[in-house]
């Protein structure tokens, strides 16, 4: 039980040491990270990467309305989402 117990310190003890950095050497992913310009998480870029402006509640409820009058929500709902 002694040689166990021993065996597992010297393993801890050797692997401690090969894990350790003497000196805090510089890490790449955090210095390309830090580089980068950051985006915000979720927001699509187009591949050209220019970015899309948005449209404001005005301009999309005005696109619900003419998709209402022209037929085209209605088609979408026989057809697309008939099933679900």
């Amino acid at each position: 039980m002694k040689r166990m117990t021993l065996a597992a310190l010297a393993g801890i003890l050797v692997t401690s040491a090969a894990f350790a950095q003497t000196q805090p050497g510089s890490n790449d992913a955090t210095t390309n990270a830090q580089q980068q310009p950051q985006q915000q998480q979720g927001q699509w870029v187009p591949p050209d990467g220019q970015p899309i402006a948005g449209k404001t509640r005005a301009e999309v409820y005005q696109d619900l309305v003419h998709a209402e009058q022209d037929g085209q929500l209605a088609y979408l709902n026989s057809t697309l989402y008939a099933h679900h």
